[in-house]
């Protein structure tokens, strides 16, 4: 039987096996449904609403890794790994991507440049991520 896509990156280092908890999965969802209601509060600054889409997106894309039993330090790997635990279309993981490219040149080169079409865009691709993720039910148990 081939290795799964996911477990290939832990071979690799690039993802970690851990089972996953209900209490995490339930705590990520949730601050990643918060922060994403929040972005779309058009009163806010589009930075705000830039940064608040961002956190919700990672959120709630690393309660769907981990329901699947997997751990990433990295964000943008957190993102790219849609493909599988949520059989996201690349266009839309690809949303993701460009806004992290963004977020990173904000963070260390204090260079955000971002629009409301970005923003809206990150919004929709997080609800989808939201309604999949919830979709996925409670987090699976391990056997004993």
């Amino acid at each position: 039987m081939p290795s799964s896509p996911l477990d290939n990156l832990v071979r690799i280092g690039q993802l970690k096996a851990e089972p996953p908890a209900q209490a995490e999965f339930d705590g990520l969802l949730r601050s990643g449904q918060v922060r994403l209601a929040d972005a779309q509060n058009r009163t806010l600054s589009l930075e705000s609403r830039f940064d608040l889409a961002y956190n919700a997106a990672h959120a709630l894309s690393l309660a769907t890794l981990r329901w699947h039993g997997y751990r990433s330090e990295n964000r943008y790997l957190v993102f790219q790994t849609l493909t599988h635990t949520l059989a996201m279309e690349s266009a839309q993981w690809r949303v993701l991507d460009q806004a992290h490219r963004k977020r990173n040149l904000a963070e260390y080169e204090g260079d955000l440049d971002v629009d409301e079409a970005l923003v809206e865009a990150m919004i929709r691709v997080a609800r989808t991520v939201a309604e999949r993720a919830i979709a996925l039910g409670p987090v699976r148990q391990a056997s004993a």
